[in-house]
């Protein structure tokens, strides 16, 4: 199995006055155009994704919306996938899904990198995701901590590159 991470494209900065609910920030027009041509590198590099899964804050949601649009399948909300939620707990979600092939998950950093890095048994995090950078962890069975093995890792513009 194939987990695709992709951490949410760029968004406008944290202001509590605009959005008082920061689970409401969205991306910024820029933002969503760059990861449009990045999500298409990104389907030519798994077009195979059985299940996409995405927090449900928006900037997030936007980005699963526009990875749909490049090909990807419509993305279901996973609570698990908000930021601060504990990587273990993300982990357990995901190996109670009963997907064939591969599965992309779009959500935050730190929590993004936090969780590769317990998918991967490392003490810490060995990278930083990218706004609209990605991912992929392959497993022979997905069960959780220490079994994951890094595929690849790509940045926005690698990624755009592909298309």
């Amino acid at each position: 199995m194939k987990l695709i991470i992709v951490r949410h494209a760029p968004a406008f900065d944290r202001d509590a006055k605009r959005w008082p609910d920061d689970s409401q920030r969205p991306l910024t027009k820029r933002g969503a155009e760059k990861f449009r041509k990045a999500a298409a590198g990104l389907v030519k590099l798994v077009p195979d994704v059985a299940l996409c899964l995405t927090s449900p804050f928006r900037r997030a949601s936007r980005t699963a919306e526009l990875l749909e649009q490049a090909g990807w399948p419509k993305a279901r909300m996973l609570h698990e996938l908000e930021p601060g939620v504990d990587p273990d707990i993300v982990a357990n979600a995901l190996a109670k899904l009963k997907a064939k092939g591969s599965i992309a998950i779009v959500g935050h950093e730190p929590a993004l990198s936090e969780l590769t890095a317990f998918l991967l048994g490392l003490p810490s995090p060995p990278f930083e995701y990218r706004k609209g950078g990605a991912a992929c962890l392959e497993f022979t069975g997905f069960s959780g901590a220490g079994l994951g093995r890094l595929k690849w890792l790509a940045t926005p513009k690698l990624l755009r590159a592909a298309r």
